[in-house]
């Protein structure tokens, strides 16, 4: 029994794939087994620790920046990049870098906290100690008048350029 596939005859045979008479077991050998004369080692189950970014020093910058800006002839600073493993956002960022002073940026969120919270929480501190420490002395000084007042000791007045009379 003949068919007819896309117009053409189509021979009724099943084509059977060569390992098909193999066990599984010599299948999979045969499939793992590496061709003559050539050796094939197995993959290393290691799991690779997640790649660490590269930092740049301000003087390999500065370097690699002095380099770029004297290239004069076309495809140097192409070479300079492949050379180096960098790419042209590299330079473009270390210029920037390099207008502002080559300061190191700060890497993570901004900090929440205001800088002078510190020193206005500090002074508060201090300020509700000296407000307690007044209140205590103008009590002292109000007992100081009355006990003078009871034993009729005269109290030395100040006079306003601030001597004693």
């Amino acid at each position: 029994m003949k068919t007819r596939v896309n117009g053409i005859a189509a021979d009724p045979r099943v084509l059977v794939s060569p390992g098909a008479g193999r066990s599984e077991v010599e299948r999979s050998e045969t499939e793992r087994s590496p061709a003559p004369g050539e050796t094939k080692t197995p993959p290393d189950p290691e799991v690779l620790d997640r790649a660490q970014r590269r930092q740049f020093t301000a003087d390999y910058k500065r370097r690699i920046l002095a380099e770029a800006d004297a290239a004069r002839e076309p495809g140097a600073i192409g070479a300079l990049l492949r050379r180096e493993g960098l790419y042209s956002s590299h330079l473009t960022h270390w210029r920037q870098q390099r207008d502002r002073g080559l300061a190191p940026r700060q890497r993570g969120p901004k900090s929440k906290r205001d800088p002078l919270f510190e020193e206005v929480r500090k002074l508060k501190i201090e300020n509700g100690h000296l407000t307690h420490r007044l209140a205590r002395a103008e009590l002292i000084i109000d007992v100081q008048k009355k006990v003078s007042s009871l034993l009729g000791i005269p109290l030395a007045t100040i006079d306003n350029d601030g001597s004693n009379s």
